[in-house]
């Protein structure tokens, strides 16, 4: 195995901790059972149960929020 080939292994074995795991727009639509356009409303204007944080332009949910969420709880 070449070098390069094992600093990519390495890269995609690393785990993240659980409050860093994040999901883009439509995952995040897909897994609360709405519309990607509604979360990105929701981004827009400041409004709904939780915010996402954009990373290099793009929305980034993260899904302990999702998690908190879905089981009725309100996101801090």
């Amino acid at each position: 195995m070449t070098q390069s080939a094992r600093e990519t292994s390495t890269l995609h074995s690393v785990t993240q901790p659980a409050d860093l795991r994040g999901v883009t727009t439509v995952e995040a639509a897909r897994l609360l059972n709405r519309q990607a356009q509604t979360l990105r409303k929701w981004a827009a204007y400041d409004v709904g149960p939780i915010r996402p944080r954009r990373v290099h332009g793009r929305l980034w949910w993260a899904l302990a929020d999702i998690e908190r969420l879905i089981a009725g709880e309100v996101a801090k």
